[in-house]
């Protein structure tokens, strides 16, 4: 099996299961989740999920009810995204390739979608009917810290916003987008293996993979900024140097920033060798990270 192959089937796991946790959009209150549906569904990757699952399957063979838990990580993500487009932060037309939630919806709705998905993924957390009491709360846990404010994705997003118009510094880089984007790529490999039953070792080399895989990811957001349409990239291109973002072009170049995602992808690689030929996808998912054009 390729690795496309491989990906749209986990794809069509995870989306299954995100059908199954979100209310349909005839179930009252319908419009909340006619919002929650239409962004949740309008076509992402769903990198996050899957680097949990490759990372389960690394640990375990097929852990059962994997996706169930993975699709709490996309429940998070797409709840982030249509915060971040929202008029008060990056205020964004386009996400996914078509109109972003407040467009549609408006403001008071996209707001309460977020909400209404962030709430839901503990809720899929708390049910997981085939997981331990005791791997579930350190699979809250693990979700709740990457989150939040400190060293996490809301913390990220406040040095964001803060660091706009600022002189982009290498320092001032590495607080934003090792919390914005970093925690939750880490958290989604990290859950993986917890969902699995990692032992001490193979959640330190999943968790070093981890970090490098978060951060390559996005030092090839902020260039594919730079250098792709908004066609291309489903989102308006351009947004970061128009905002005055603090981004790794900004810093470093873009040149540069291609050669740093390359070293973060072979250092990705090499915290796998713990796991041997078992952790072959997430190679895979690595290198994809790495050479995306969109």
């Amino acid at each position: 099996m390729t690795l496309q192959e491989y990906m749209a089937a986990r794809q069509k796991d995870v989306d299954a299961a995100l059908s199954r946790w979100v209310p349909p959009e005839t179930e009252n209150p319908s419009a909340i989740h006619r919002a929650m549906r239409y962004s949740l569904f309008a076509g992402g990757k769903r990198i996050r999920p899957l680097l949990a699952i490759t990372a389960a399957e690394a640990v375990s063979d097929a852990p059962s009810g994997v996706a169930d838990a993975a699709c709490a990580l996309e429940l998070i993500h797409t709840y982030s995204l249509i915060h971040d487009d929202l008029p008060a932060l990056d205020n964004d037309d386009l996400r996914r390739g078509r109109p972003t939630c407040h467009k549609v919806f408006g403001d008071a709705l996209a707001i309460l979608a977020g909400d209404a998905l962030l709430t839901l993924a503990f809720e899929v957390l708390a049910k997981l009917e085939r997981t331990s009491a005791d791997r579930r709360i350190d699979l809250v846990r693990e979700l709740a810290t990457a989150s939040g404010t400190v060293g996490g994705m809301i913390g990220g997003q406040v040095n964001d916003i803060e660091g706009e118009g600022k002189i982009p510094t290498a320092a001032l880089l590495e607080s934003i987008h090792r919390a914005k984007t970093g925690a939750l790529l880490r958290c989604s490999v990290r859950f993986g293996a917890i969902y699995a039953g990692a032992d001490t070792a193979q959640l330190a080399a999943l968790t070093e993979f981890g970090e490098h895989v978060g951060l390559a990811f996005q030092i090839v957001d902020d260039v594919l900024d730079v250098e792709q349409t908004s066609e291309r990239l489903g989102k308006t291109a351009g947004k970061d140097a128009a905002q005055k973002k603090v981004t790794f072009p900004a810093v470093y170049g873009i040149q540069r920033s291609r050669a740093m995602a390359e070293q973060e992808r072979l250092a990705a690689h090499q915290a796998l060798n713990v796991f041997g030929h078992r952790a072959n996808r997430l190679r895979e998912m690595a290198d994809l990270v790495v050479r995306r054009s969109v």
